[in-house]
Parts: structure tokens; sequence; C-alpha cells
């Protein structure tokens, strides 16, 4: 029998990957936790003893000249069967043959070890995508619900493979897949639950832009140019500001390309989601007109001791700096972190009023 146990955990081990000595442990503790359940009256005195090729179970019983409970004593006449030169009051153990339990004890330890493969095989997945947080991966549509629109993606391939899980709020509106689909999705966030693993996907999160140009353009992998925000309403726009790290790097045109490359990977897997790349800087006047390009800026003034500013731009260019229903004065709000309140340049000298700044997110 355990002969035949060792070559199931190593075959185990094998095509699953589940190592032998998790499976060693749990099925030590569902070997004494069937024989207690199989024999009333055992408690600490059972015990499981490992070698390199071999399992035994013992019940540790106290040597006595009258036995009272047979569950921890043993006869001096039946201790000297196992030892020779026991004396009362020595400890023998005594050997447990396993295939003697009972039907439903026996069960119990099979539940038990069936369990402890599901535990090691969800830790192993667990550990696996926990490690994948804030990774794009590309998974296949498994299921679509008709009433809310949730996806699940089968991620992942052999054992490593799990079902993930997309909202209906986290697709493209602009976006359709169907079962079947390819979809390259953004790992949010690993859950432990006790169905196993919970895997949360994105396609609208920022950090799918981000994690693409991260991809798509070397000198952010080697650091010689490094996203500072990303500001996105997804399937529309997206506002990315960088800044180099060495001189002599222009950080947007390493993010363009050459003719237009590498922003181009990152537009057609977004399919056509247009990218804004501005400069960052520290100075936040600066920052700010730079992220309401491709409007022009005559001015910015921030308001003292707030996150506020005044922007100022020709009256032909107030349109663009708003953008349609909002949108650019908006996304540059998110991507600044400042309010932002635009004016043209004839109403310049009138005193605030009415019009509402942008808000950041």
């Amino acid at each position: 029998m355990n002969a035949e146990i060792y070559a199931a955990l190593a075959q185990l081990e094998k095509e699953r990957g589940i190592p032998q000595a998790y499976m060693m442990e749990k099925i030590t503790q569902a070997l004494v936790a069937a024989y207690k359940k199989d024999k009333t009256g055992y408690t600490d005195n059972v015990f499981v003893e490992l070698t390199e090729n071999d399992m035994r179970m013992y019940v540790q019983k106290e040597v006595v000249d009258g036995v009272i409970t047979p569950a921890t004593e043993i006869s001096l006449e039946e201790a000297r069967k196992i030892n020779p030169r026991c004396e009362l009051g020595d400890l023998v153990n005594v050997d447990v043959k396993t295939q003697n339990f009972g039907r439903i004890a026996a069960q119990t330890a099979k539940q038990v070890i069936i369990q402890g493969i599901r535990e090691a095989e969800r830790g192993m997945i667990f550990d696996s995508f926990s490690s994948k947080e804030h990774e794009i991966l590309t998974g296949t549509v498994l299921r679509i619900e008709p009433q809310s629109g949730d996806m699940t993606i089968r991620i992942g391939t052999g054992n490593d493979r799990t079902d993930a899980y997309l909202a209906a709020g986290e697709q493209v509106k602009t976006e359709h897949f169907t079962e079947g689909d390819l979809i390259r999705v953004y790992v949010v966030e690993v859950r432990r639950s006790s169905r196993g693993p919970q895997v949360i996907v994105s396609r609208t999160h920022p950090g799918l832009v981000k994690r693409l140009f991260e991809l798509n353009v070397p000198e952010i992998e080697s650091g010689l140019v490094e996203i500072k925000s990303v500001a996105r309403e997804a399937g529309s726009r997206t506002k990315l500001a960088v800044r180099a790290t060495e001189e002599n790097i222009d950080p947007v045109g390493a993010c363009v390309g050459p003719r237009g490359g590498r922003v181009g990977a990152v537009v057609d897997e977004l399919r056509g989601e247009k990218m804004d790349i501005v400069v960052w800087s520290e100075d936040p006047e600066q920052f700010v007109a730079s992220a309401l390009s491709p409007a022009d800026v005559i001015s910015v003034t921030m308001l003292p001791g707030t996150k506020a500013c005044r922007v100022i731009v020709p009256d032909d260019q107030l349109s663009l700096a708003i953008g349609k229903e909002g949108q650019n004065a908006r996304l540059a709000a998110r991507l600044t972190g400042c309010k932002i309140d635009i004016k043209p340049a004839s109403q310049a000298e009138e005193p605030e009023t009415a019009a509402e700044p942008a808000e950041e997110a």
C-alpha cells in the first residue's frame, strides 16, 4: 500500500506540480484523523512516521501491570512482544495496520487527501497569478452572461490555467467580443476565495495603457523614460504624461516611435483609442499647459493654497481646450490632479464667474 501511495504522489508531482512533501503532510493528517474517528479514546498518542520510501502509523502506549485504558496502555507481556527489554512505565510504539481501518475512517482519509490536492492546486494557481498582478495576459472568451454581459476569460495554460472575471463595467463599450475570441486583459487583482483564486481583469483600467507602452517602448523598459501619470476614458481618449530620466532623451518621441510605430501598436490594441502624450513637469503651471494639448495655452495661474488653476487660451482655441463634451479639460484635470478653469483671452480681465472648473478624478 505504501509503495502505491509513494508512486501515486510521484506521478501527482510530475503531472500537476504538487510537491510530494505537501501531500505527505496531508496524508499523515488524514490517517491520524481517520484512526481517531475509527477508534474511540485515542488522542495525541497517534502519529505517523515517514521515511524516504515508507510510511508507518503508531500508537504510543504506556507499559502497565494491569490495563485499564486500552487506547493508551499496554500490558508488560504484550509490550515485550514488541521490545523484549520493556519494563513497567516505559512507552512503546505499537504498529498500526492502516488497511484495517473501518470503511468510514477510510472514507474520511480519502476526503482529506482529495481536499489536500484541491488546496494545493488552488494555492499553486494563486501563487502563479498573484505574481502577474498589473500585467497583461492573453485569454479566450469562455462565456458571456446574456443578462449582465459579464465575461469569463480562460487564462494560462496546462496546470496553471484558471478562469478570470471581466465585469461588464470593465469592458470598453465600443468593443465587441464573442465566445471563443482571443482577448488581452489587464490583471487588476488576484483574490483568495473558498472556490479557488479569483482573477479580476479589465479592458478599461489605465494600467492597461501604461503596461502596453512599457511593452512597446524600450526606453521605458530600460528606465530612460518614465510614465508619471495616465488619465483614460476607455475607448475614446487617453492622456499620458512622461518624463526623461536623462538629458538628450525626447520622452514623447520615444513613445511615438519611428513613423509612429510604437504608439500605433498601442492604438491598434485599444482598437483606435486616441492617445495624447505630453511631457510631465515639476512645475504645475507648465504641466497643466502641456496636459491641455493639442490646444495652445497663453497662461496658467495656480490659485494660492489650492490645487486649482486658471487657464487663459486664445479665443479660437477655447473649444479645443475644453474638448468635446469637456473631455480634453476633464482628462487634463485627472492627469495633473488640478482643478482647471479655462477662459478665453477676451474674458481674461473679467472677474471669475460662473464657469465650472474641470474636476480632477
